[in-house]
């Protein structure tokens, strides 16, 4: 099996062998019998351990991200703090982007700065400054989003990834917003890939989940441990549900691809309403030929600026009829967002504050009519 749609809906989906059902049981067990003290059936002895439903997920992960080891864990920020922690120790220092999701920056500000990890937040498309920002014997990590959450920044993975090995970093991409099957950075030289899965690889706002993706065996053992040790794991029924969504993810990202450019080309010529739409498949978007180059779409989220600042930007939000207003992201129905005082609360007062006449939509596989009316009848109450 060779080609990503396929690989989506078999790696790991063998019909049962007792009893022939297509889509493998799910194994809602929190322990297993042993067979003799030690002696473990197939290797599985307890639910934090290993489970063979949160098992056959991992591998289609990997596959998908074109790894060798898949990992998944209870939710994207356990999955980056298992990343943070079988990377990093006290003193070493990160290089964080200068638009990413507000919750990885907490993590890092306020859950591992007191623990002693240092951070630097740079562009990272200004490759004189990423350059600068290392630290001798000190930077372990290069972070990177792309396209960053909210304002669809593009970062080059292929350029970072080269710089941060060049002074001895990994490479970290969230590829949550472009999906494996818009962006594969570890083909682009990236050393660890993560997903919150709770959003495009879930995709029906129903799971919660993350992932962790990459080649390098011992690093691999060092999260595995970090996994296994603490226990932020995806539960069997979260793991069923997650590699279900999987086998779609293909169709699903095709129409939230077409539909959010629709949405942006609409949005770029209210030009009376609307001051700047950040979607990287506009052609006069930041990155675009790098998005072009590294992407294979352009993917299902964008943002834009509202003329009428944070009022109008707040009155937008509670405009809408179709598009829900609610945090996260990726799944098929529409939602709309004011991140300055929802998903990026947190970061208010620091270096990636977002602006307050910045509105998200996560676009959903609805039909585009539908989409675009609801967006014009919230833009005619502005």
């Amino acid at each position: 099996m060779s080609e990503f749609e396929t690989r989506a809906i078999h790696t790991a989906q063998e019909p049962d062998h007792l009893t022939g059902g297509v889509i493998p049981p799910i194994h809602m067990t929190s322990t297993h019998k042993q067979d003799g003290v030690g002696n473990l059936r197939q290797g599985f002895e307890y639910n934090r351990a290993g489970n063979p439903t949160r098992n056959a997920l991992q591998e289609a992960l990997a596959s998908l991200e074109g790894g060798r080891f898949g990992l998944s864990f209870s939710s994207g920020l356990a999955a980056e703090d298992a990343i943070i922690r079988g990377v990093m120790k006290p003193g070493d220092h990160v290089i964080l982007a200068n638009d990413m999701y507000g919750g990885s920056y907490r993590l890092f500000a306020r859950v591992f700065a007191p623990w002693g990890i240092e951070f630097s937040i740079v562009d990272l498309n200004d490759f004189v400054a990423l350059e600068a920002a290392f630290i001798a014997g000190k930077t372990k990590m290069v972070w990177i989003e792309t396209p960053s959450n909210p304002m669809m920044t593009i970062f080059d993975i292929a350029k970072v990834s080269t710089i941060a090995h060049k002074h001895g970093a990994v490479a970290v991409v969230d590829n949550t917003f472009a999906t494996p099957y818009l962006q594969r950075p570890l083909e682009l030289g990236a050393d660890i890939v993560m997903h919150s899965t709770t959003k495009y690889l879930g995709g029906h706002s129903d799971v919660l989940g993350g992932a962790v993706v990459l080649n390098d065996g011992e690093l691999a053992k060092k999260i595995e441990f970090i996994q296994f040790a603490v226990g932020a794991v995806s539960s069997p029924f979260d793991s069923w549900l997650t590699h279900r969504s999987l086998k779609t993810l293909a169709l699903r990202m095709d129409r939230h691809c077409f539909n959010a450019q629709s949405v942006a080309n609409y949005l770029e010529a209210q030009t009376s309403l609307i001051s700047a739409v950040y979607y990287p498949g506009l052609e006069d978007a930041q990155g675009h030929d790098v998005a072009r180059k590294q992407m294979s779409g352009f993917g299902g989220m964008l943002s834009f600026k509202l003329v009428g600042g944070e009022k109008a930007a707040k009155k937008f939000c509670e405009s809408t009829k179709l598009f829900t207003l609610a945090e996260s992201l990726g799944g098929v129905e529409s939602l709309v967002n004011y991140p300055a005082e929802m998903t990026h609360a947190s970061a208010n007062g620091t270096p990636i504050e977002v602006p307050k006449d910045i509105v998200r939509l996560s676009v959903g596989v609805e039909h585009i009519s539908d989409i675009l009316a609801d967006i014009a009848q919230a833009l005619e109450k502005l």
